[in-house]
């Protein structure tokens, strides 16, 4: 890692006209609990609910400095509501959007700007008519994770995909709005509908996913409509460059040519952003927070303190919440089913013994975990939780140095009240859909990831990602002998322990990175 060639954590385009948006408000709206049980009416599609939505997704939440005993200060840096790996936010939003939406320049492909919340109208033509809706994409540059992780740079560009789905539709629900996942598009396409086709070389951009934003009888658009725009639309503006020198990386390129040059069956065809309820969820009662203050307030744990407990009612709610049913009309349900089951490492919960514990989130899962891993686990179910909770026990004792082991040794993983081993359905889905397949796990990863970053806000707590772990040490730990099962992405929730030297400031305020 060279510091002197760290990037430039914001995209930019010179000479483009822009919006500027509203910003806030950080509370009121429908509160955090109801997102999950109940529709919002749905706002009217405008500058103010555009910007709101984007407020509530991809914007910067909190400015952060390092100050000195002098009470100088030595360093600063942004946050966002949107969770990244070492907050190096590979992902860029772009927003195509007909004359409707009224903005003052008009329809058109726009890039979000979180530094200031604007938009720079990027390219001009016949946009596709999505109805009363629109159409939003998300895109990565993985040079913002190789800089620091090197090759491990794609996966970490995929959660981070997943992260800002789970973000964008969480902020859609605020707004009475649903999103649609345009599946399974033909090779390249979705690159020249958002013009990144054209940014190549060692800061190349790549299109990961495009999605229908439905305000009210939104339709999806074509994939001729689309064809069109991307035919003929003229594009603004220069990107700006993000660092002086830059490593190369091949295997990222190479692995990212697989992902994105196969098609999954139903080309064009929408999906709906709500998984299919396979297992009830248990139901509680609702919290006062609001989800404008949940979502915003949303931090990432730099260390947990060691003693801070989950009450057991609280963990409950938490793993109902990462149930699909327990998130149905609310989360993106990807062209798989649910593929991702849990593994729990449990140290400081209320009423439950310290151990490993599973989550399968699918009733094939449990079944086939139970034939594929270890005889001496118990799959007991676990006394005084919520009988439609599938929580099973595996075995007791304390897990704490494990799950730090097994999360490159790790204090924070051993630290909180729990740490989370996301393990995917594997090598039958790439066998049967081919690499497409890969970064969609990710995805499904990175959604859950999210969720329980909100989760563990709404218990008073804070969670953080961890994305260096063995996973050959959980294969060993699970007695799992091949890759049908994959562990893909680590988490942990707990108390934070709070840096004395650091000094929180509003996210647009005089300083915005």
């Amino acid at each position: 890692m060279d510091w002197t060639t760290q990037p430039h954590p914001f995209r930019r385009f010179a000479g483009v006209p822009t919006v500027a948006l509203p910003l806030g408000p950080e509370t009121g709206g429908p509160g955090y609990d109801a997102l999950f049980t109940e529709a919002s009416p749905a706002s009217p599609l405008d500058a103010d609910s555009l910007g709101r939505f984007l407020y509530l997704s991809l914007a910067l939440s909190a400015g952060k400095e390092v100050v000195d005993p002098e009470g100088n200060v030595v360093s600063r840096w942004s946050l966002r509501v949107n969770p990244s790996s070492g907050n190096l936010h590979p992902t860029e939003g772009y927003v195509l959007i007909g004359a409707a939406a009224g903005l003052e320049t008009g329809a058109g492909l726009y890039h979000y700007a979180p530094d200031e919340h604007l938009l720079e109208l990027r390219a001009t033509g016949p946009v596709p008519d999505p109805g009363t809706g629109f159409l939003l994409g998300l895109t990565s540059i993985a040079w913002r994770e190789a800089w620091k992780y090197g090759e491990r740079a794609f996966r970490y560009c995929q959660h981070d995909v997943g992260h800002a789905l789970a973000a964008l539709s969480l902020a859609g629900r605020c707004l009475g709005w649903r999103l649609r996942l345009l599946t399974d598009l033909e090779v390249g396409l979705a690159d020249r509908v958002l013009a990144v086709d054209g940014l190549g070389g060692p800061e190349r951009e790549r299109a990961d996913v495009l999605v229908l934003v439905d305000t009210g009888t939104g339709a999806c658009p074509q994939v001729g409509e689309l064809r069109g725009w991307a035919d003929s639309r003229m594009v603004l503006g220069e990107p700006n460059t993000l660092s002086p020198g830059h490593r190369i990386w091949d295997a990222i390129d190479t692995v990212a040519d697989a992902c994105h040059g196969e098609v999954l069956p139903g080309v064009g065809a929408p999906a709906d952003l709500a998984a299919p309820a396979t297992l009830a969820a248990p139901s509680f009662a609702p919290r006062d927070d609001s989800a404008a203050a949940i979502i915003r307030n949303r931090r990432s744990a730099r260390g947990m303190d060691r003693r801070s407990r989950l009450g057991q009612e609280d963990f409950a709610r938490l793993l109902a919440r990462l149930l699909p049913a327990g998130s149905a009309d609310v989360l993106p349900a990807l062209p798989q089913g649910p593929e991702v089951s849990l593994l729990l490492f449990v140290h400081r919960v209320e009423g439950l013994a310290p151990g490993l514990y599973a989550l399968p989130r699918h009733p094939e899962h449990e079944t086939a975990w139970r034939a594929a891993m270890r005889p001496d686990f118990t799959w007991d179910p676990v006394p005084g939780m919520p009988a439609e909770l599938p929580l099973r026990h595996l075995i007791a004792g304390d897990v704490r140095e494990t799950a730090k082991r097994l999360s490159c040794h790790q204090d924070i993983a051993a630290d909180g009240a729990f740490s989370v081993g996301m393990v995917a359905r594997f090598s039958a889905g790439i066998a049967e859909h081919g690499a497409a397949w890969y970064p969609r796990l990710f995805w499904e990863t990175g959604m859950i990831g999210q969720l329980l970053y909100l989760e563990a806000e709404a218990a008073g707590l804070r969670g953080t990602g961890i994305g260096c772990f063995f996973d050959d040490e959980v294969h060993r730990l699970l007695g799992l002998r091949d890759d049908a099962w994959q562990s893909l992405y680590h988490f942990t929730v707990g108390g934070p322990v709070k840096d004395p030297r650091l000094r929180t400031t509003p996210p647009y305020g005089a300083f915005s990175r």
